[in-house]
């Protein structure tokens, strides 16, 4: 999986405060972001530019983004964000690509059945689930992400856990 690398220019009037802090930032965070919205948006291509540009933007913010609760939330959402926009103008200026059209990682058969499985639930199911699974987000950080209720979040975890369960259990 090739994980975006993100180059940050320093320019000599004025370095960015605290830009070690967030190259730990960076490095803690980068690898699991990207596999999240790897699984949120199913494409591997699309979540490489997203946590790019959304690194970008933390990084430009990041005396106030440093003192977030969660960065790493707040940097998914930008991501997913960013993505959401993306996909607008895309369907705006051409018409849909087809999914073999897309470059796909292929885990083994297992791990293939989870991920397809994964990848049938809804778009609402899937961010909810690749928030409180993948990037271990508590119910009242992922709802703040996704601008959603607790109520909300509860509920599309345990249909979308259900669903997922039904799925791999038939396929056994």
């Amino acid at each position: 999986m090739a994980v975006p690398t993100l180059i940050i220019e320093r320019g000599t009037s004025s370095p960015a405060p605290d830009s070690d802090g967030f190259e730990v930032f960076y490095r803690a965070n980068v690898d699991r972001l990207h596999r999240a919205l790897a699984v949120t948006l199913r494409r591997e291509d699309l979540a490489g530019e997203a946590v790019a540009e959304a690194m970008a933007r933390a990084y430009a913010r990041w005396p106030t983004v440093s003192r977030l609760d969660n960065p790493a939330g707040w940097v998914f959402r930008v991501a997913l964000n960013w993505a959401t926009s993306w996909w607008r103008k895309v369907r705006r200026e051409r018409p849909p690509v087809t999914e073999a059209d897309q470059p796909q990682h292929r885990p083994p058969d297992r791990a293939l059945a989870a991920r397809d499985a994964l990848d049938r639930l809804p778009d609402p199911q899937r961010a909810v689930i690749t928030c409180r699974v993948l990037l271990d987000l508590s119910t009242a950080e992922t709802a703040e992400i996704l601008r959603l209720s607790e109520g909300t979040v509860k509920s599309r975890l345990a249909r979308g856990l259900a669903a997922l369960r039904h799925e791999l259990n038939s396929e056994d």
